[in-house]
């Protein structure tokens, strides 16, 4: 799809110098638009901006520090001569702490990166929004803030926040035509993981690609979730398709949260085997009966 949908926007993307981040900003450009590419990672942001020469700036920025933040979202603004979409993305898995072993500084630090980055990104931008006559904000959350189970506790409840700021902010935006919504994805093959489990750099960029392989079977889909998949969803909220969409979420997780295992992999044991005293072998081989003709 090469459709220029952004053709003469401009986007602010928080976490561009990687995963879901970069496979935006690749995504905005092939589309038409302009990015300020926010992010830690110096080295990488610097050959984004290299690579793509004139449609993409890059500013060092830590979202957790309110100032930088401002600073990137206003020099998009300033360097591009407005501001159409903010893409509020970075963020990390943050303390694995549980209910019991409270981390009181974890807790600050990760809700830091993903819940209050996620509400001031959206008070700097609006300003600008509201000048181009509305905008779009787009919020990552997660899977995990539909379920347990799927990450940390303070990560899970962070990305809840995110959803329902969203919801929230978009009744007061709504007015100003600047329409708020968020992405779930599921498990998508990036470094966050490697992150969470302390992995350096290189390791990190090894296990990506050891998700990536394994993730398949984990979704009803049958194939790894990947960041392309998430840019997808990023670029039809920032575009009019979806100008009548706000205050939502759409859910990119491969099916992931439809139901259990067991309700889609025929060979998964679930509620009825243990209460029918049935292996999964002997109720598939139940279910493929009633399904045959006569």
């Amino acid at each position: 799809m090469t459709t220029q949908v952004l053709d003469g926007k401009v986007a602010v993307i928080t976490g561009a110098a990687s995963g879901i981040g970069l496979a935006t900003v690749e995504r905005f450009v092939e589309a038409g638009a302009r990015v300020l590419a926010a992010d830690l990672q110096v080295e990488a942001g610097e050959a984004l901006a290299q690579r793509f020469a004139g449609a993409v700036k890059f500013q060092r920025c830590d979202v957790t520090q309110t100032a930088q933040l401002r600073a990137a979202i206003d020099g998009a603004a300033a360097h591009f001569g407005g501001l159409d979409i903010l893409f509020s993305n970075a963020g990390a898995g943050g303390t694995l702490a549980g209910v019991e072993n409270f981390d009181e500084a974890g807790w600050d630090a990760t809700q830091a990166l993903l819940l209050k980055s996620v509400a001031a990104g959206a008070a700097y931008a609006v300003p600008h929004l509201r000048a181009r006559g509305g905008g779009s904000i787009i919020n990552t959350s997660s899977v995990s803030a539909l379920q347990a189970g799927y990450a940390p506790l303070c990560y899970s409840v962070a990305k809840a926040g995110v959803l329902h700021f969203t919801r929230v902010a978009a009744a007061e935006l709504a007015p100003q035509r600047i329409r708020i919504n968020a992405i779930v994805p599921g498990f998508i093959a990036t470094n966050i993981f490697g992150g969470i489990m302390n992995l350096s750099a290189e390791q990190a960029r090894a296990f990506v690609d050891q998700i990536a392989e394994r993730s398949g079977s984990a979704n009803p889909v049958g194939r790894s979730g990947l960041p392309r998949d998430i840019a997808e969803a990023a670029l039809f909220l920032a575009s009019d398709a979806a100008g009548f969409m706000t205050g939502t979420h759409l859910t990119v997780d491969g099916g992931l949260t439809i139901g259990p295992r067991h309700a889609w992999d025929l060979n998964a044991a679930g509620p009825m085997t243990d209460v029918m005293g049935l292996s999964p072998q002997e109720l598939r081989a139940l279910r493929e009966a009633r399904m045959k003709p006569g």
